[in-house]
């Protein structure tokens, strides 16, 4: 609690009467006490930020139904590979030297635009938009196939499935140093 002395400092000199001055002295422990009850309840109290999540729909693997004919020249593969690289082609594997790229705007979705643009204009409406297959290898990491939605989402892909990498896409990888 808050003290206060006022002993000393009252002698007299000669016969003039002087006013006692009264030393103070505040005891501010119940101050540092009240200080540390606020912190922590404004840290109990307080909202923390929500992690933002993604949703995420994966087929399951084990029923595979009625598969719709698509065009090859309406497939769009990405491989994921390592170093935050990027390689994709159009079409099936092997019939065209995949395309290294990085993410961002002069990169995957330079391509992305490009390649849907192209699609638009060589084909008949309704199948007139591109379809892209991304495939994560073992060694790309989360952080990529995030940027990877994340430019789905930007381009406005309509469709776009994640499925598992062919042997002969991982040789690829390998023969360009992204694995």
């Amino acid at each position: 609690m808050a003290e206060l002395d006022t002993s000393g400092g009252g002698k007299h000199k000669g016969g003039k009467v002087r006013s006692k001055k009264a030393s103070t002295r505040v005891d501010l422990t119940a101050m540092v006490d009240l200080a540390f009850l606020l912190i922590t309840f404004f840290m109990f109290t307080t909202t923390l930020n929500k992690p933002k999540a993604m949703n995420l729909a994966m087929p399951d693997n084990s029923v595979i139904k009625n598969q719709l004919p698509v065009a090859e020249s309406r497939t769009m593969t990405i491989l994921l590979g390592a170093h935050n690289k990027v390689e994709w082609y159009m079409g099936l594997p092997g019939k065209s030297a995949p395309t290294v790229d990085g993410y961002g705007p002069n990169g995957l979705r330079k391509a992305l635009i490009d390649n849907g643009n192209q699609v638009a204009s060589t084909h008949a409406a309704p199948d007139n938009f591109m379809i892209v297959l991304i495939k994560p290898s073992d060694k790309s990491t989360y952080e990529n196939l995030v940027a990877t939605l994340d430019e789905m989402s930007i381009t406005a892909v309509k469709s776009y499935a994640i499925v598992k990498i062919l042997p002969i896409e991982v040789e690829a990888l390998k023969s360009q140093g992204n694995y």
